[in-house]
């Protein structure tokens, strides 16, 4: 079908229809923008949404440790590289198939105008000729009105006698001009009147047909753009599919990979103590609570008293020392600033065998500690081995280099590769030390953020102040300590001072200066216990003892024994029972 011959009348109309092609075409250049828009804005929303829900940088490890957190996060990998398909969407729209369509609308322009500049040109010719036929026609229907007018009146003069011969000739030659006039009109008519109607012919049959043709490949030209592009932004979406899968692929693999059995493992594994469940409840005779009040009201022969170990048997010595005057009584006695700044000084160091942790998490710990240093000595030794090849080479060529620069770097890689063995030994000395040790029952995390902070001996020097949290160093225990320097020398004037104060402290507490501390409750040992130094006592298992003072978070509990002896016992290896109890 051709528009020249099918639509060889519709030339106006065929140029406001390319008019609405080109129309289209900028059309569908503005979806295109507004949807590759859409794409990175909806790709812009999903990376903010993965970027608000992943996890912080202090979050990850504790994301590892779960497979729903884990897989929640793999779930945002995936939805983070979906975001980039569809950003890989909106770029191939923008680079390929927009461009595609400005150009397509750049030539078509320029092509609708240069077919109907010709289209113009035609229709020109053509009214320029119809022009010419009908000045010719109207010429000779001039020339014949005039050549019929001039015959009528040859006629009257040739039948009116009273005109003279002369007069009758001078009308018939009038005549006779303007009869040749008319027929030269006539002549000129006929020949511009097929003149014109060869070039209507060819107007209509050739000249339109192929301006007509020229707009018809134009466009029937855009239409197959048109459709080559929609293809283009189909298999555009088609090429990222795959990937789409993948990313729907991992999500779903993601989901498979979330175990409720795993993650009840992990939180046991996370957050068992290791602590034994605590023993059944013994069963106390009340009868045999007056005996033990009876006793404690009446007192302690002091020549008893004066036998125990790191007890009040210097009464004025262990009023300076709740008064602050010395020892480690004097520094958890005093003000919290103060035991703020010891704990600022020991907190760090107390920590490094993990002590603060229960055991089961504190053996995770120095496993995980002594790990890293065996990659870390790992690494170095590679190193090192390869500095050793290195060397070798530059011996053998000493072209490539010199073979004594390498030896400072070499012999620092042994000094670190030694220190770093020297540090996993003293974290396996610890888990040594620390899977040597009994598990007691009911033992306690210990915490140094409490406000009061039991002592553990009034005698205990300062210069070496052992671990908070930790029981004196007892003959089969690792000794660790830390030198600080926390009390200074007193002088003259402050220990006279002091002892104005004991003075006081005297007559304000004169009710325990014969009975030491009072019983508040009872305690057997679950363990044996030997007395590492002074302040503690020892105990052997199942022994009843009497509980002169509670543990104060540091670990420790002030008993005295059925031979009026005192001292600290480790918390974790009695079981107390405190008459308080009873009363509620």
């Amino acid at each position: 079908m051709s528009w020249g011959t099918e639509l060889w009348d519709q030339y106006d109309t065929i140029a406001t229809h390319t008019l609405k092609g080109i129309d289209f075409c900028e059309r569908f250049t503005h979806f295109l923008k507004d949807r590759c828009s859409i794409e990175l804005k909806y790709a812009s929303e999903l990376k903010k949404l993965v970027k608000s829900y992943q996890p912080k940088k202090k979050e990850e490890e504790e994301y590892q440790q779960y497979s729903w957190a884990a897989r929640f996060w793999d779930v945002l990998k995936e939805l983070h590289d979906l975001a980039g398909q569809h950003e890989v969407i909106a770029e191939n729209t923008q680079g390929q198939v927009m461009k595609d369509v400005q150009s397509l609308i750049s030539e078509m322009k320029q092509q609708r105008r240069k077919d109907l500049q010709d289209g113009a040109k035609v229709q020109d010719q053509l009214r320029e000729s119809l022009a010419k036929l009908d000045k010719s026609r109207k010429n000779y229907e001039k020339a014949f009105k005039m050549a019929e007018k001039a015959t009528d009146d040859y006629r009257k003069a040739d039948a009116d006698i009273n005109l003279s011969r002369a007069e009758v000739e001078k009308t018939r030659n009038q005549m006779m001009i303007k009869n040749n006039q008319c027929d030269e009109s006539k002549n000129e008519y006929a020949a511009q009147l097929q003149q014109t109607n060869q070039h209507q012919r060819d107007h209509y049959t050739q000249q339109m047909p192929s301006v007509f043709q020229q707009m018809q490949s134009m466009e029937e030209n855009r239409i197959n753009k048109i459709k080559s592009m929609v293809k283009q932004i189909a298999d555009i979406e088609r090429s990222v599919i795959p990937i789409i899968n993948t990313c729907i692929d991992g999500m779903v693999k993601a989901s498979d990979g979330i175990s409720a059995e795993e993650d009840s493992k992990a939180v046991i594994d996370k957050y068992k103590s290791g602590f034994p469940i605590p023993a059944d409840i013994p069963f106390e005779d009340l009868s045999n609570s007056s005996v033990i009040d009876t006793s404690n009201a009446n007192g302690t022969p002091k020549n008893s008293l004066d036998n125990r170990k790191g007890t009040v048997s210097d009464k004025k010595k262990n009023r300076k020392d709740k008064k602050g005057g010395g020892g480690l009584f004097g520094i958890f006695t005093s003000s919290k600033a103060t035991i703020n700044k010891i704990i600022g000084l020991l907190g760090e160091e107390s920590k490094e065998d993990f002590s603060d942790l229960p055991p089961n998490q504190q053996r995770k710990a120095l496993n995980r500690k002594i790990d890293e240093f065996k990659k870390e000595i790992a690494r170095e030794t590679a190193e090192r081995e390869g500095m050793l090849k290195m060397k070798d080479v530059y011996v053998n060529n000493p072209a490539l280099g010199d073979p004594n620069a390498l030896e400072k770097k070499i012999e620092e890689n042994a000094q670190k590769i030694d220190s770093l063995q020297a540090e996993m030994r003293k974290y396996q000395g610890y888990l040594a030390n620390m899977d040597a040790k009994p598990s007691p029952v009911g033992q306690r995390r210990n915490s140094l953020s409490d406000d009061s902070i039991s002592q553990s001996s009034t005698n205990m020097e300062m210069s070496q102040t052992s671990l908070p949290g930790q029981p004196p160093v007892a003959a089969n225990e690792p000794e660790v300590y830390t030198t600080v320097e926390i009390r200074k020398k007193p002088d003259k004037k402050a220990i006279d001072d002091e002892e104005d104060h004991v003075g006081e402290f005297e007559h304000a507490e004169g009710d325990f200066d014969e009975e030491g501390f009072p019983v508040i409750g009872t305690c057997r040992a679950l363990y044996i216990y030997e007395a590492g130094n002074e302040g503690s006592v020892a105990m052997t298992e199942g022994e009843e003892m009497f509980v002169l003072e509670q543990d104060q978070g540091d670990g420790w509990t002030r008993v005295r024994k059925h031979d009026n002896s005192e001292g600290f016992v480790p918390t974790s290896y009695i079981q107390c029972h405190f008459y308080d109890q009873d009363e509620v």
